[in-house]
């Protein structure tokens, strides 16, 4: 093997009209990035259904409740991941991908799409009232 030969192949990388028009098989994706995470694999269930008028993907996913912190990871870093991975493969076909995550606890993080959970702001910061001319607690240090 020479890596200086003109000769090489070069990989094909460009997309055929076949590939534009078929879905991927988001079923088999999310089993594949989820099962690792997951004590009892059986028991995730994963649910797609796909508008080809609206170009958009629903996929559901259910597993035990124990597996939820592995699942989510860190800070939501596992989730997070998996869903790039399903919006990078919904992009290559034209499409939006929606992933909603059933029995799991974690307020507003269900029933989100990528595009809202990359777009998720933090409430704004409260602003500080004057109350007039209330004086101010005063902090007294601790002594032992």
């Amino acid at each position: 093997m020479f890596l200086n030969r003109s000769e090489q192949q070069q990989p094909n990388h460009s997309l055929t009209a076949n590939s534009q028009t078929a879905s991927p098989n988001y079923v088999g994706l999310v089993k594949f990035l989820m099962q690792p995470f997951l004590e009892a694999p059986e028991s995730l269930s994963v649910d797609c259904e796909i508008s080809s008028t609206l170009k958009r993907a629903w996929i559901r996913i259910a597993f035990e409740s124990a597996d939820k912190g592995k699942v989510f990871g860190r800070g939501g870093r596992n989730i997070q991941a998996i869903r790039t991975v399903l919006a990078a493969a919904a992009e290559l076909t034209g499409q939006s991908v929606y992933l909603d995550i059933y029995g799991s606890t974690t307020p507003g993080r269900e029933g989100m799409s990528v595009e809202d959970d990359q777009q998720e702001r933090r409430p704004p910061p409260r602003s500080r009232e004057s109350s007039g001319n209330a004086p101010r607690p005063i902090v007294k240090p601790r002594t032992r």
